[in-house]
């Protein structure tokens, strides 16, 4: 099996009130792949600038992903993004975009990327998400991600895209939205009506929701004491998840092969968020993740809880 991924690459500088970091790794495609990494066969679609070298490299290609479709842009730049985060690490504050050689990016595939079993397509243009789309005839699972900006300026090309995936991870507040539906559950089902299979709301250090034609389950967040960073979260959650997905797609539609997709893409963004950028998931090891799991199963479960009603 083998995951495509297109989106982001980038030098992040990020603020929190644990400390600091100057032009670290970070991008949707980066954070994804480290993810994802631990299941499958990866392949990495994204634009960088001269000034991306070999040690950024080597992390992107950590676990053996392939970064031949990584666009190097002569005399370009990389995309960077500068932003600082309070204590409540929910919100954030850019100080600073750069899209540089992501401004005119357009995905251009390689045979060994247009033949994954598995495409997720990470924050970018809904037009380009389309571009990407129609270079990738056959995929077995799609799962797509999105933003505010793009419902405001292209919400047309957007549901477009939608219609055409088998999964749609959004935060809570965009899956509103986008629908115009106050309620979490209804505005998914409203997206389902368009097309795909699942939605996914993700919200921040409450968990994320799975919502199906028959069912609806929530998970929370790994509990945690200390959160350094949370950039990319989001991006390493949709890597666990989509690469256990694809790992076992013959075992889908199954709502069982979701819901432990979800605990695996809930225990990779826990780990994210202890240190800054790809510090923890670079050196993240699977036995690490399944016992987070394992945790994560112990802490939810009622299957030891005896209810009892009064006559």
């Amino acid at each position: 099996m083998s995951i495509t991924v297109v989106g982001s690459i980038a030098f992040d500088s990020v603020k929190t009130p644990f400390g600091e970091r100057e032009r670290m790794l970070g991008g949707a495609a980066t954070h994804f792949a480290l993810a994802a990494s631990f299941f499958d066969e990866v392949h990495v679609v994204g634009p960088v600038g001269e000034d991306f070298g070999e040690p950024e490299l080597a992390v992107l290609s950590t676990r053996g992903t392939d970064v031949g479709d990584v666009e190097h842009v002569e005399g370009g730049r990389t995309f960077f993004w500068k932003g600082e985060y309070g204590w409540d690490l929910n919100t954030r504050e850019t100080h600073d975009t750069q899209l540089n050689v992501f401004e005119h990016f357009k995905p251009e595939l390689s045979n060994p990327s247009r033949e994954c079993d598995g495409l997720f397509l990470a924050n970018i243009q809904p037009g380009l998400q389309l571009k990407v789309l129609d270079q990738c005839t056959h995929p077995r699972w799609v799962a797509l991600d999105s933003m505010n900006l793009w419902i405001d300026v292209a919400r047309d090309e957007l549901i477009e895209a939608i219609r055409r995936v088998d999964c749609v991870v959004l935060n809570d507040a965009e899956v509103r939205q986008l629908t115009g539906k106050a309620s979490l559950l209804a505005a998914a089902r409203e997206i389902l009506s368009w097309g795909p299979s699942s939605v996914i709301a993700k919200q921040g250090e409450y968990g994320a929701s799975l919502v199906t034609a028959d069912e609806f389950f929530a998970l929370p967040a790994f509990p945690l004491e200390s959160v350094v960073d949370p950039t990319g979260a989001g991006d390493s959650f949709a890597g666990g998840l989509i690469g256990y997905v694809v790992r076992h797609l013959d075992d889908l539609p199954s709502t069982d092969v979701m819901r432990r997709a979800m605990a695996y893409g809930t225990a990779l963004a826990s780990f994210n968020v202890e240190e800054f950028g790809t510090e923890r998931v670079a050196r993240l090891t699977q036995d690490e993740i399944h016992e987070r799991v394992e945790y994560l199963h112990a802490i939810t479960s009622f299957e030891h809880i005896a209810v009892e009603l009064a006559a």
